[in-house]
């Protein structure tokens, strides 16, 4: 079962397989989304500074029955600290709305501040200092790894160039018909897992009708497919719901996808566009 399986990451830390998301999940909601959770076997949550809701995605872990050292728990670095002291701050900050004495992963949320998302501008002098303050944080023991999100090829080689301690993991937007190839081959090849954030696409691939047609061969949902497809190309798939029923849905996933149809996924036309979420940086 996925929920059992793990992943090392290059420090030799092993992270579940499968995650939970926790975007746009607020409040209470979120507490009991990451309870739900536990209880029915996820070990890894995922949550940002930028989310709102790391106080409230601790209280679950501290309330969910589970052993702390059982939970892996992610957050991220806000975009917007690209100085030394704002991140150390910034980390410490997490430490406190969270309650807790460590935090198993955080990665920089963006290579770029989100209103300077696409631009020219790489922040690379911002970047090396954020990642100087997760350094500090790591052999403190705050942190137990530390990563990237949304970071391109040059952005990663302008970390690796200076780090003392190497980046695990590259959160990426990766799914069915938006698979970034060259970065995942990039990332892997520099011994850095690659998560894949949104993927179903933030609910645009329920409306491709060869997408449905595959998972109704397999007998499976579209998350499942979805998920499945991650998995099979080593990614981290990191599916967010505050749902009980879809999240013991995106869990079942054993089943394996033939080499053919896998290859119809991979090379199936970009989505245009991702709906309401296309207002946010990422999706555009």
């Amino acid at each position: 079962m996925v929920l059992q399986d793990t992943y090392t990451l290059s420090n030799g830390i092993k992270i579940p397989k499968l995650g939970l998301g926790t975007w746009m999940i607020e409040g209470d909601a979120a507490e009991q989304a990451v309870k739900d959770a536990a209880g029915m076997g996820y070990r890894h949550i995922d949550t940002a500074q930028d989310y709102g809701n790391e106080a409230e995605v601790a209280a679950g872990i501290k309330s969910c029955g589970v052993g702390r050292d059982e939970m892996f728990l992610t957050t991220k670095l806000a975009a917007q600290y690209k100085d030394y002291k704002g991140a150390v701050e910034a980390i410490d900050g997490s430490l406190a709305r969270m309650g807790l004495d460590y935090i198993d992963l955080m990665i920089i949320h963006s290579p770029q501040p989100w209103g300077s998302y696409g631009s020219e501008d790489r922040f690379l002098e911002g970047n090396r200092e954020a990642w100087r303050a997760l350094e500090e944080a790591h052999d403190a023991g705050k942190i137990r790894a530390i990563g990237l999100s949304n970071f391109t090829q040059q952005d990663i080689d302008n970390i690796l160039a200076s780090c003392s301690v190497k980046p695990v993991v590259n959160q990426i937007l990766a799914h069915v018909s938006n698979t970034p190839w060259e970065l995942i081959q990039y990332s892997q090849d520099k011994g850095i897992l690659v998560e894949a954030y949104s993927p179903m696409g933030h609910g645009e691939l329920f409306k491709n009708e060869q997408i449905a047609e595959t998972a109704s061969k397999y007998g499976v949902s579209v998350p499942q497919l979805c998920i499945r497809y991650d998995l099979q190309l080593g990614l981290l798939p990191l599916p967010k719901t505050a749902n009980p029923q879809h999240m013991q849905n995106n869990a079942d996933v054993d089943f394996v996808i033939a080499d053919a149809d896998m290859d119809v996924l991979k090379n199936m036309q970009p989505i245009e566009h991702y709906g309401d979420a296309s207002v946010f940086p990422v999706f555009q």
